[in-house]
């Protein structure tokens, strides 16, 4: 057994004889000292731990902070992309907008020609009618012709309601035609009121058959 002596106190040479016990020291000492030794220990330990965590901390801190930069570039490139496509997309709905006032002024053009087309072709169609002249008034065609009987012309106002393009067809005159000595003929002008739609410039045309 070794014994420390930590008192500082001169130890006392023993006499050693053959077969004597070996050498021990004894650690021996008072509170305080102890007391400090250990205080030293756990301070060490303490420090030591604090330390580790400090590290581990930091290591982390690092990290979150590669994580929060590589989330900024992300979310700039996803700011770009938007800004892209917002431009892209404004672009897009122009054009469309373009695309329907042309498609609406094509409209607009063909529409008077082709309403007074289908006129001119229903009073061609029918017996005994022939057309005079012809005008769109906007909300109303006026159709002006010869008939060779009243009943003609009655023919003429209902095959006109047929096409579905009009909500009402009336006579707004009726005469006989004075000029003409042979047969019995009637000039007549009818009214054409237009289904309930945006009414287009007026616009007019006329042919003597």
């Amino acid at each position: 057994m070794i014994r420390i002596n930590l008192s500082g106190k001169p130890k006392q040479k023993s006499k050693r004889g053959p077969g004597s016990a070996p050498a021990e020291f004894e650690t021996t000492g008072s509170p305080s000292s102890l007391n400090t030794f250990l205080a030293i220990v756990v301070l060490a330990a303490t420090g030591g731990a604090i330390w580790w965590y400090m590290g581990q901390f930091t290591k982390e801190a690092a990290t979150i902070k590669l994580q929060m930069d590589a989330a900024q570039r992300e979310s700039q490139s996803l700011a770009q992309t938007k800004a892209r496509f917002e431009q892209r997309q404004k672009i897009k709905d122009e054009y469309e907008s373009r695309v329907k006032v042309i498609d609406s002024l094509r409209a607009s053009q063909s529409g008077p020609v082709e309403l007074l087309t289908m006129v001119s072709s229903t009073v061609n169609n029918t017996d005994e009618v022939w057309l005079n002249a012809m005008s769109d008034a906007g909300a109303n065609v006026n159709v002006d012709g010869t008939a060779l009987s009243t009943n003609a012309v009655a023919n003429l106002m209902t095959n006109l309601m047929k096409t579905g393009y009009f909500k009402s067809v009336e006579i707004k005159e009726t005469y006989q035609d004075e000029q003409e000595k042979k047969i019995q003929a009637f000039n007549f002008t009818l009214t054409c009121e237009k289904q309930a739609a945006a009414a287009p410039a007026p616009a007019s045309t006329g042919k003597k058959s």
